[in-house]
């Protein structure tokens, strides 16, 4: 894992903003006891949940999508460490590893590439890397029975963490394969054909590969589903969607009985929970729409969706606090810290 940063607790308390009388996350929140040894610290660690970051949009790109997914990582550290650590939420309970920098192979290609299609070649083939380093960093967190927090990045981090989970949580002995499920709130199915590694294709290759077993979409856009990708979910028994439409347009069920549904068709084993906050009304990301769910509800679907399944992780991504375009939105890092406290409090109730 070349490109990965580990935090140290100089790292957190640098932009921990430090109050007389309060306590803040940043102040409680663990890190790496020992670089020189990762795994034993991992197994070391009291901390239940593992915290990376993966800023980058190589997927994004590669998917012909624009750039900005890696400028949310650290308004969203600002804001959650600066959370107040308290009887909801104390913070020793998650240990903050660092982040994936992946921007040395971004340059190469920007400065490099003569053509749009050289160029989206060259991002596909880049997610390769990013794949296999994230994979194995998953891999060594559920192999230590951590459940893994990711804050991307694209959605192409799918694939990585749905394969690292069901092979690590295989090797800790708990799960019988080395397989899970998943619930994606997502404005997109993000099943679009194996054409070479980018942010629209993640469950595609997880299915493929045999490491997602049961895989459901709430909130998906029939403005956004391609005709084959909507005749692939008719026809596979094991994924499943409710549109966007069908709840907020057709009211045919609520908000959360879709949420309900969908842990319903994925309870049987380990399940990720993930959520692409293009979903999210207003929210700035790559497909940024004026049409979606509200904050609050991405608030729900944390709550509710973690607390009905056998989580296997969390991934949110897609947001952005700068565009490539010029379009900037500071409150996206703060609204993921809403969402990752969330989910933990979610676990630790449960």
């Amino acid at each position: 894992m070349k490109h990965f940063k580990y935090y140290t607790k100089e790292d957190i308390l640098s932009i921990t903003k430090i109050r007389r009388f309060e306590t803040k996350l940043g102040e409680r929140i663990q890190v790496m006891a020992d670089l020189n040894n990762v795994e034993q610290s991992l197994q070391n660690a009291t901390a239940g949940f593992v915290l990376i970051g993966v800023p980058e949009d190589i997927g994004i790109k590669a998917n012909l999508g624009i750039g900005g997914a890696d400028s949310a990582w650290v308004p969203f550290l600002q804001s959650f460490l600066n959370i107040q650590s308290n009887d909801f939420l104390e913070g020793g309970e998650i240990l903050l590893l660092g982040h994936f920098d992946f921007s040395d192979m971004e340059h190469v290609i920007e400065q490099n590439a003569l053509s749009l299609d050289e160029r989206s070649e060259a991002f596909r083939h880049a997610v390769n890397t990013i794949d296999a380093e994230l994979e194995q960093l998953i891999h060594l967190i559920t192999q230590n029975k951590k459940i893994p927090i990711v804050i991307g990045g694209g959605h192409n981090n799918s694939y990585p963490c749905i394969k690292g989970a069901a092979k690590g949580y295989y090797k800790a002995g708990l799960l019988p394969i080395a397989q899970i499920n998943a619930i994606n709130l997502d404005a997109h199915a993000d099943l679009r054909p194996m054409e070479g590694r980018h942010s629209g294709n993640g469950f595609t290759y997880a299915e493929e590969d045999g490491y997602l077993e049961k895989y459901c979409v709430i909130g998906i856009q029939e403005n956004y589903l391609p005709q084959n990708v909507w005749m692939d979910i008719v026809n596979n028994p094991f994924v499943d969607c409710i549109t966007y439409e069908d709840i907020f347009v057709h009211e045919k069920r609520t908000f959360l009985q879709a949420i309900g549904h969908a842990t319903s068709f994925t309870d049987d084993t380990r399940c990720g929970i993930e959520l692409d906050l293009d979903i999210v009304e207003g929210v700035l990301s790559s497909a940024t729409s004026p049409v979606g769910i509200s904050a609050n509800q991405a608030r729900q679907y944390i709550q509710y969706a973690t607390a009905q399944s056998k989580v296997a992780y969390l991934h949110i991504c897609e947001g952005a606090t700068f565009l490539t375009d010029g379009r900037t939105n500071p409150s996206t890092g703060k609204l993921i810290s809403f969402l990752v406290s969330d989910f933990v409090k979610a676990v630790l109730i449960g």
